[in-house]
């Protein structure tokens, strides 16, 4: 589903902030990716979308060669990339179903499947009850839970996750992972960002630890070992 080889990215500051990094990320897979700020992992996360290109090797996402996406194609190539972030960036003037909605808006869909699509989304994440609810009434566990539904009503094969629970209480926090999990075992590849020690140790998922641009470990069920 990822595919990166020999992957390096260096801005004009200097130092590289990915080096030759090489890893592949199977569909299916929950993968955590974890390291100290400066190690590479936003980078990492904005390569996949795009966002970035490499200054060299390959990277190759759900069938795409990234480099090769001509301009008009990048649109369509992030639908099929569902993403969280850690300030919810939600659309604070529109309600939640507006919010999620508007996901399947700037695709196209039709408004009979939206109105069916998203309800059973935002009972998934459990927030049939607040549809009409502004995001500056909901909790920030909420707001997650909104972004989270964004993100997936459009069926992305892939969720990209960067430091989700980073503004939450270690009980949302939990209950945003269980969402996530459950996500994975309904089949969708699942990468997270995280500086959150305790969740990654539990959950004994793959762990690709980053130091300095490079990966220093890569554990099937692995934990978060502070490299300094």
């Amino acid at each position: 589903m990822i595919t990166l080889e020999n992957v390096s990215k260096s801005y004009s500051t200097g130092a590289p902030a990915l080096n030759n990094v090489s890893i592949q990320i199977d569909e299916g897979e929950f993968v955590f990716i974890v390291g100290d700020s400066g190690s590479g992992k936003s980078t990492f996360i904005r390569l996949l979308l795009r966002e970035l290109l490499p200054t060299s090797g390959k990277i190759v996402v759900n069938g795409n060669d990234v480099a090769r996406l001509k301009r008009r194609q990048i649109p369509k190539f992030r639908r099929n990339i569902g993403v969280v972030f850690q300030d919810f960036r939600l659309l604070k003037d529109r309600n939640v179903y507006e919010n999620v909605a508007f996901a399947q808006r700037v695709i196209q869909v039709s408004s009979k499947e939206i109105k069916k699509n998203v309800p059973s989304m935002l009972s998934i994440v459990g927030l049939a009850g607040k549809y009409k609810a502004k995001p500056r009434q909901l909790s920030g566990g909420e707001q997650q839970r909104v972004a989270l539904a964004r993100a997936l009503v459009n069926n992305p094969p892939i969720l990209l996750a960067d430091e989700p629970t980073g503004n939450l209480d270690p009980k949302n926090s939990w209950e945003i992972m269980k969402l996530l999990e459950e996500i994975n075992e309904k089949g969708t590849t699942v990468v997270v960002v995280t500086h959150n020690r305790e969740i990654v140790n539990a959950m004994k998922k793959r762990v690709v630890t980053m130091n300095k641009g490079v990966i220093v470990s890569d554990e099937k069920e692995g934990s978060y070992i502070d490299e300094n």
